[in-house]
């Protein structure tokens, strides 16, 4: 049987790819990282992961000297005598079990990440592989703290060449963690076990995707519900009849603004008075200006120290912007009692010192 030569590169690879290429390597080895260029010494394959990892201890100047675990086809093997890179053994293919040859050339290192960089690269890498909430979260931290900078400009490049994500992929599975992670504060005993599950939930709010996904559950038998199901449920949300804005309240009352869109998404969560009701939609008065909305942007405060407040720290507001100009302090501080349901003593302290500041009378 002709043989096929594998070389150990810097990509995910398959379950017998990666275990092939650990077996290649013999106790006492010395190896090479072709990313971080460390030196170190192969201890032995570790199997305690979802795909093989391999033990080696790397060199290092302090007494105390921990084995790190590596993928390996990160590792080439060096020669003891001229320190100049080998090939890797030969392996059959029917050692690959069907797993593709790899040849992609050797990575460009453009910044050195330190020791424990490396470590987090590393343990962040493998909870991608092993399950889609660990492996979006693995994601977000990757792009966060931009440890893909070793090999790559960019987030979406790294993504592409690591694990095979296109940039669709990558932030869809960004987003399904973060609706994974939104179901665990209810309690759900029933949880997601893929991505594809929960993709039609990340556009809706936080109350919204666990309501769906409990109907969804309930829908499926108390067991874990396909992705078709999710997204016909959440279709036939979208499809909620119009609500008629003069059955739904009246001039005066008081909301929070939930589900804006567009330039309006940023009122998401500011108090809202109602201040001209149409056929369908409403004007209401936030703390800083006053726009269009639906009934289901809508949610109704009910406290009542909330609602006999909140007029009179809107007027209040108002008469401080009607001044004019003023500091960036005054203008975030006035942001900021915008999401506030009521003031407390210090903050409405603050509001009198800044009418006062700007010549406001009582």
């Amino acid at each position: 049987m002709p043989k096929t030569k594998l070389r150990a590169q810097s990509t995910s690879g398959n379950y017998e790819t990666r275990l092939a290429v650990a077996q290649s390597f013999n106790r006492g080895d010395r190896v090479r990282h072709r990313v971080t260029g460390k030196l170190g010494v192969f201890q032995e394959i570790n199997l305690g992961y979802a795909i093989p990892e391999v033990w080696v201890q790397f060199d290092s100047d302090n007494e105390i000297v921990i084995p790190t675990s590596c993928n390996p086809l990160d590792l080439e093997l060096v020669s003891s005598e001229s320190n100049q890179p080998e090939e890797m053994p030969l392996v059959s293919e029917f050692e690959l079990s069907d797993a593709e040859t790899i040849s992609v050339p050797a990575v460009q290192v453009l910044e050195e990440l330190s020791e424990a960089e490396v470590a987090e690269l590393h343990r962040l890498e493998l909870k991608v592989e092993r399950a889609f909430y660990e492996g979006g979260k693995a994601l977000a931290e990757l792009r966060d703290k931009r440890l893909y900078r070793a090999t790559h400009k960019t987030f979406e490049e790294y993504c592409r060449d690591r694990f095979g994500f296109t940039r669709f992929s990558a932030y869809n599975k960004i987003a399904a963690a973060s609706v994974f992670e939104n179901l665990l504060t209810i309690g759900q005993q029933i949880m997601p076990a893929n991505e594809r599950q929960v993709r039609d939930l990340t556009n809706l709010e936080p109350n919204e995707q666990c309501e769906v996904w409990q109907s969804a559950v309930e829908q499926a038998g108390n067991k874990i519900p396909s992705g078709r199901i999710v997204k016909g449920i959440v279709e036939r949300l979208k499809q909620k009849p119009l609500i008629r804005a003069t059955d739904f309240c009246s001039t005066g009352d008081l909301f929070i603004l939930i589900r804006l869109e567009g330039e309006q998404r940023k009122y998401n969560g500011c108090w809202a008075i109602a201040l001209h009701l149409n056929d369908f939609t409403l004007r209401v008065d936030v703390h800083d200006a006053t726009i269009l909305v639906k009934p289901e942007n809508l949610k109704p405060i009910d406290e009542p120290d909330a609602r006999r407040q909140l007029p009179q720290t809107l007027k209040r507001i108002k008469r401080l912007r009607n001044v004019g100009m003023f500091d960036r302090c005054t203008y975030a501080v006035l942001e900021f009692f915008g999401r506030q349901m009521y003031l407390s003593d210090l903050e409405d302290d603050l509001l009198t010192f800044f009418e006062q500041r700007h010549g406001i009378q009582d």
